[in-house]
Formats: structure tokens, sequence, C-alpha cells
């Protein structure tokens, strides 16, 4: 569970979605008889007789595997852009510093999958996606020789969540002065890396027209 202060709370579903689809990179957790363990996995969403589902893979000598028993709660979290955010950016104090961020938790019963025709499928659906952002001519899985395919499949174990519930939190100086947000979005704005300014673009969007 993650701690969702009223202001900060995203329940849009649209707006969780799409922060998924944005930031797919995900960290899957789950417990079992080893304790916690976390994994990186670049997921897709599916949409299943009116049901949401996270798909991915990991490595068949993962551990994690056996936390997958289509029982258990796990958690995929997709982090956001994030940023600090200085005191000195305020119109009055005392203050002290913080972070901004935004971030969407994934919960559902996660099950492994180890069926071959299933992992081709996800696997090229995962290629397709990606290879379509380059600037060049993209890689297809279809050149490549099947029995090298199959020995690199043989390798991954599938997972897919079935996903229960969705939490948003996106802290974005909502409990600041009106006054004080165009200031940080200003500062934010100003810095050269990638993860200020689009923390800056998320407080745009939720300012008052």
């Amino acid at each position: 569970m993650v701690y969702l202060p009223p202001a900060f709370t995203e329940t849009r579903t649209e707006r969780l979605i799409e922060h998924i689809e944005r930031y797919e990179f995900g960290m899957l957790v789950s417990h079992g008889q080893e304790g916690l363990i976390a994994s990186q996995v670049p997921f897709l969403l599916e949409y299943r007789d009116g049901l949401l589902y996270l798909q991915g893979h990991l490595a068949r000598a993962n551990p994690q595997l056996a936390d997958l028993d289509g029982a258990s709660e796990a958690l995929a979290i997709f982090q956001g852009p994030h940023a600090y955010i200085s005191p000195s950016w305020y119109g009055a104090g005392p203050a002290v510093p913080t972070w901004n961020y935004a971030t969407v938790h994934a919960y559902g019963t996660a099950r492994a999958i180890a069926d071959a025709e299933w992992l081709h499928g996800l696997v090229r659906r995962l290629t397709e996606r990606h290879e379509a952002r380059e600037p060049v001519p993209p890689w297809r899985m279809e050149g490549l020789p099947d029995r090298y395919v199959a020995s690199m499949l043989n390798g991954i174990v599938g997972v897919e969540i079935a996903v229960g519930r969705l939490d948003g939190k996106f802290k974005l100086s909502q409990n600041r002065p009106a006054a004080d947000r165009p200031r940080i979005i200003t500062a934010l704005e100003h810095r050269e890396d990638a993860d200020s300014r689009a923390v800056a673009q998320l407080m745009r969007e939720r300012e008052p027209a």
C-alpha cells in the first residue's frame, strides 16, 4: 500500500493507464518464502473480458517466479518523473525542501506462463511496440532462425498480473499556496534535466485554467 494524502491522489483511470503506458518499464515486487523480491520488467497492457492485465517476462532462473502462483498478490510500480523542490522558490517561509514526483502502483494476482506460443506473441508485441519508436527501419523477430528464437524463449517465463487496483500518487505541490506553484514550475523549466521539465509539465496540466 502506498501513502496517499488526498491532495496528491490521482483516481482518473485514463490518467493512470496513460502513465503506465509511458513509463512501462516497471518494478515487479512480490513476497514469498524467500521474503521480498523485486525485478525490473518491461510491461504491456491488455484488456480481456473487461479486466486489465499487465504482461511481461522474467528469466527462467529468476527465483521470483516461485511467488507467481496465480493466487498471491504482487505489486508493479511505474515510477514517472521526479524532481527536487527548493524552498527558495516559495514566496514565504519558513519552509523545507521536498520532492515532487508521479507514480502508479498496480496490485493484483500474478501467474507465471511457460507456454511457448504465448511467450512468442508477447516478445513479438514488445519488440514491435519499441521498434516503432526507432527512426530507422525496425528490426523484426522474423529475421531470426527458428532454432535461435526457440532457445531464447526457453530462457524466459511469462508473467501476467490480473490488476485489481490502481493507486496513483502525483505529488506536485498541490499543498502549496497558489502563488507558489507558478514559481516552482518556472524554476523546474529552467533546469537542464528532462525529469524536472516533465514534472513542470505535469504541474502545468493540473493548474486551474
